[in-house]
């Protein structure tokens, strides 16, 4: 019976290492809380898991088929929300086109569109000139691209992200945040599949508080 106890131990302990959801996701290795922690506006019982993104990042294009298919996948109790990172005037001009499109009704049509022609077109579209272009391409008239992009709603949201981009303390994208606490990203999970794997542990954590 001892014997049988132990092989069974064994067994298991070997699952639990094949198992990357079984592993304990560890503080300071494979996330790092957020202090102070960030206030969220997500209703009642609802978990925030937020991405920090730049159109420009390659890691953050190569990342995106995978974040949208968890999104779609992702557990009722999970709020998503998309927030452009700025670090610099490029990462700034690319937040007001998120905030354009967003305002615009288009931002479903232009998000993966306009990743697409950075990455795999390699279009140059960097800077107000190229981006209104751009929308102009996918059928947004031009000036009420131009009204939006530089209207007080869209200054409001992108000096908000510019604020997030500090208060979260994130050094690169893609960054995934959980509820406010706890960020992570490739780099400190391991890869992009495993931190998606972190994320979904600390968004169940938070959950059941």
């Amino acid at each position: 019976m001892k014997l049988r106890n132990i092989m069974c131990s064994a067994v298991l302990a070997l699952l639990a290492m094949a198992n990357p959801q079984a592993q304990e996701f560890v503080a300071g290795q494979h996330y790092q809380e957020v202090k102070p922690p960030v206030a969220t506006s997500v209703p009642a019982g609802k978990v925030e898991v937020l991405e920090l993104f730049w159109y420009g990042c390659p890691h953050c294009y190569a990342f995106e088929p995978q974040l949208t298919e968890w999104v779609k996948n992702k557990p009722d109790y999970v709020e998503f929300v998309r927030v452009p990172a700025v670090f610099a005037h490029n990462w700034e001009l690319h937040a007001r086109a998120y905030y354009a499109a967003q305002q615009l009704g288009v931002l479903d049509k232009v998000h993966q569109a306009l990743f697409d022609a950075i990455h795999k077109q390699g279009r140059k579209v960097f800077s107000e000139e190229e981006i209104t272009q751009f929308f102009a391409d996918q059928g947004v008239d031009a000036e009420a691209f131009k009204k939006a992009f530089n209207s007080f709603d869209v200054d409001t949201k992108t000096r908000h992200a510019i604020a997030l981009t500090r208060e979260y303390g994130i050094t690169g994208v893609p960054a995934l945040i959980v509820n406010g606490k706890y960020r992570s990203s490739a780099q400190e999970a391991g890869d992009l599949n495993s931190l998606l794997k972190v994320v979904e542990t600390l968004a169940d954590k938070e959950h059941k508080r």
